[in-house]
């Protein structure tokens, strides 16, 4: 990164993160007249996550719209819609605006796929455990994910209601360094400017208080869900995840571009990275539901920076399921706590053993880690 760029970073996390959570709201990507993709936009766009993907970024696309389209097919009047009119609206959209990113995405040779999530997808732990590895998948071949909630199968009392929530969840599940809402507004005012010609503009925050709180006000746009109350909901989900998150205008053609070429933002700024939180979140924040113990070596390699491997685990105890926290044992003391990526019948049939093995004893090839060093903390 040379001198000029590494400035930038450092006002901008967006040029410094490896990976970066894009949400875009439907008054941004469809015409609120017609119900119709703004091809330009979404094209220059496209353009943008293309560069952010030359510099060896991954990107994640959180992408409103389904609904505002449907309408269109399914000749809804204006207006606030019922739950069983939204959710016939999102069915016939959804396949419009999937169709409408793999489109734009093609003439750069990228490939999309369409994630569609509801809330307990990220709370629920062996469906939060079967997404994130989807995504990571995703990424690491190069696939531009493209998400959106599962409005058809949501019911009202189980739905996240507003895709800046939704992206928050996917940043802080995804370890992103940084999410970007583009809003129809340039960031955070102390009221809403379009009432209050005094109401100041906030450059950066750093946690959200009661008095942040306080400045945010109702959605303005003609079908988009999410205020400037949901967009602070999402940043303190994003700030406890380690993410840092810029609000910013989206509506220029080119909004990443404009973004790194000084427009104004909002830069909400958490207290450590991805990788620290959840660290911190393994280590104090979850009930171990067994333990591990490993010899010598194993606990060398730990102190290391290495994954734990089920050739240096030498006993296994309690009853847990894959994603589950359990403690690590050295010479009797707990010397971390992790995540491991096999039940308690599958740890104890692998453990002592090479990963050559493990598709003779459990009868598939399973992840060569027991637990991976990204999901372990140190105690």
């Amino acid at each position: 990164m040379n001198s000029s760029r590494q400035k930038q970073a450092a006002t901008n996390p967006l040029l410094a993160a490896k990976r970066v959570v894009i949400k875009i709201g439907s008054a941004l990507l469809v015409d609120g007249q017609r119900n119709e993709i703004r091809h330009p936009w979404l094209t220059g766009l496209v353009e943008d996550v293309v560069a952010c993907r030359a510099r060896g970024q991954e990107v994640v696309l959180v992408s409103s719209g389904a609904v505002a389209l449907g309408r269109r097919v399914l000749k809804l009047e204006p207006g606030a819609l019922r739950l069983e009119e939204s959710q016939a609206a999102a069915a016939c959209g959804q396949i419009r605006l999937a169709h409408a990113y793999q489109e734009a995405l093609a003439h750069h040779k990228f490939g999309v796929a369409q994630v569609l999530l509801t809330p307990n997808d990220t709370e629920e732990r062996q469906s939060y455990l079967n997404v994130r590895a989807t995504l990571r998948n995703l990424l690491e071949m190069g696939v531009i994910p493209v998400i959106n909630e599962n409005d058809t199968v949501a019911t009202a009392e189980l739905r996240y209601g507003d895709n800046d929530r939704l992206a928050a969840r996917v940043a802080a599940m995804m370890d992103a360094d940084c999410l970007v809402l583009l809003s129809d507004i340039d960031g955070l005012y102390s009221a809403d400017p379009s009432v209050d010609k005094k109401a100041r503009f906030i450059s950066e925050v750093h946690g959200i208080t009661p008095e942040i709180n306080a400045m945010a006000g109702d959605s303005r746009s003609g079908f988009g869900t999410g205020g400037m109350k949901t967009k602070l909901e999402a940043a303190r989900i994003a700030l406890n995840a380690g993410c840092a998150m810029i609000i910013t205008r989206g509506e220029v053609i080119r909004p990443l571009q404009a973004l790194e070429n000084g427009a104004r933002f909002t830069l909400f700024t958490p207290e450590c990275s991805p990788a620290a939180a959840r660290k911190i979140w393994i280590a104090g924040s979850l009930n171990p539901r067994g333990s591990l113990t490993i010899d010598a070596g194993a606990a060398r390699a730990l102190k290391n920076g290495k994954s734990l491997l089920a050739a240096g685990v030498r006993d296994v105890s309690g009853s847990f399921e894959r994603g589950d926290p359990v403690r690590v044992l050295a010479d009797g003391n707990e010397v971390a706590r992790g995540l491991i990526a096999y039940d308690a019948s599958e740890a104890r049939k692998i453990m002592g053993r090479k990963s050559d093995e493990f598709e003779s004893l459990l009868g598939y090839g399973g992840r060569e880690e027991m637990i991976h060093r990204d999901d372990l903390a140190l105690l």
